[in-house]
């Protein structure tokens, strides 16, 4: 399995595991005691309901001991269930033995009896499930990373049949780099030859490609193929290397496993993936919420907007999000109608050095927009965006497609994470004057990101909006 999803699979199982627990603990005392259960279970230990806490962390570390939330090479429903039914002979046997020591009050013998059978039924239902539905989700469309593999020999054929033959390792081949043609000739139907090695740079910008695979064989691999990895490492893609195929040391790079094959991968962008499944319900909820909550003022926003310059009240641009993906950003229209029609006169005033598009006072504007700018609130309908998955709350600041195709290759490491609708660059360098302190900003970002960071620029756009220096 791919270490990024072993981190959340295994909180997802410990989880439900200790709350499944709680629960069969819970219901097995219920059965044979009923409303009496709790004055029982007090004549042993007290207060009642520390036994079910007790029981649920003791089953869950027998679980962990036992490897249950290990990543597994090739996992099946019959490895997990004997590995659970063993499981479940050990804490009976160690149960056995504590009340055999102890010899505590009376303990019902049918209560055990229904204990660890059902416990292990409802472990094995639940793993199961569990594993299941996590393959089916990275397995769907909308979680599938696109690979291009660098190498169309038996190497990169035989990576990419692992691929195709396991999609719930959410990784589709997006095609081969190769200048051989005597192999690119006979690729099977259904795989792309996208051109030489050459293209490399051309298609990382063209294409939305996350993982880069490269697949040629030791006495092939040279100065060019290590300038192909430095140039996707830079630009923050993750770089696969099956063991075996390199001479070459990986700085931040893991060994992970891809069904049954050792492969190197280097870390493309923030690799907590517990952190970052978190970050992503954070957004979720924060933005359904704020849509809910919100929504007075969206409708008077609206409103002022519509009687001040008429329609229309949003304005949507195409903008660059995570690895190159295209999408619609959403904000309250803040300039007269027809302002983008209006860019190339106003070209010259900008006051970015560099790809950046940023003016002081911009022609364009409307005179509520003014308002709407300095308080920040025509970007509330971005909330939108993160709540559909094109953005997060906190992230580097989309860009529009004419920013992008002007950046260096260093620049490009800005799209390796989701972007976002307040950042450390807009908390920090508000009024930058070169593009070059923004991306180094977003940058540091990416590479210190962590739950606590993200709190503590929203508190600093709270603190900024407060004050309202405008941009």
């Amino acid at each position: 399995m791919i270490r990024r999803h072993v981190a959340e699979l295994r909180a997802l199982l410990i989880l439900s595991d200790a709350l499944l627990a709680g629960a069969v603990f819970a219901v097995v005392l219920w059965l044979p005691f009923g409303a009496e259960s709790k004055s029982y279970w007090s004549g042993v230990i007290r207060p009642a309901e520390l036994i079910a806490l007790v029981y649920a962390l003791g089953w869950v570390a027998a679980l962990a001991l036992r490897g249950l939330y290990r990543p597994r090479f090739r996992w099946t429903l019959a490895d997990e269930a004997a590995d659970v039914l063993k499981t479940t002979a050990w804490v009976a046997l160690g149960t056995a033995t504590f009340l055999f020591v102890l010899r505590p009050p009376d303990v019902s013998r049918l209560f055990f009896l229904l204990l660890f059978p059902s416990q292990a039924a409802v472990t094995i239902l639940s793993h199961t499930g569990l594993r299941l539905a996590f393959r089916r989700l990275q397995a769907s469309e909308p979680n599938k990373r696109n690979v291009l593999i660098v190498g169309a020999g038996e190497s990169g054929r035989a990576f990419a049949q692992r691929l195709e033959a396991n999609p719930w390792l959410g990784l589709h081949v997006a095609g081969f780099l190769d200048g051989d043609n005597r192999l690119t000739a006979t690729l099977p139907e259904g795989w792309a030859h996208l051109g030489d090695l050459d293209r490399l740079d051309f298609l990382l910008h063209e294409l939305v490609i996350e993982d880069v695979a490269v697949c040629v064989p030791p006495w092939a691999w040279d100065e060019r193929i290590d300038a192909l990895v430095r140039l996707a490492e830079d630009e923050g893609k993750i770089v696969h290397v099956p063991l075996g195929l390199t001479h070459r040391v990986f700085l931040h790079s893991h060994l992970e496993e891809l069904d049954g094959l050792l492969v190197y991968s280097t870390i493309g962008g923030p690799d907590q993936g517990i952190a970052m499944t978190a970050k992503r319900l954070i957004d979720v909820v924060g933005a359904g919420l704020g849509l809910v909550v919100l929504s007075p003022v969206f409708a008077l926003v609206a409103l002022a907007v519509l009687l001040d310059d008429g329609r229309p009240v949003l304005f949507a641009q195409e903008r660059i999000g995570l690895h190159g993906r295209r999408f619609r950003m959403f904000k309250f229209r803040t300039m007269v109608r027809g302002a983008e029609a209006m860019l190339p006169d106003v070209l010259e005033l900008n006051r970015i050095v560099g790809p950046g598009f940023q003016l002081d006072d911009d022609p364009r504007v409307t005179r509520l927009g003014r308002i709407l700018r300095k308080t920040s609130l025509d970007e509330l309908p971005q909330l939108w965006n993160v709540l559909v998955g094109d953005m997060s709350i906190v992230g580097p600041r989309p860009a529009p497609i004419t920013e992008v195709a002007a950046y260096d290759v260093w620049h490009r490491r800005r799209l390796s994470t989701r972007p976002g609708i307040t950042g450390l660059a807009q908390v920090q360098a508000r009024s930058y004057r070169e593009f070059d302190q923004k991306a180094n900003l977003d940058l540091q970002y990416i590479d210190r990101w962590s739950l606590w960071l993200d709190f503590r620029i929203l508190i600093r756009t709270v603190r900024v909006l407060i004050r309202t220096n405008g941009r």
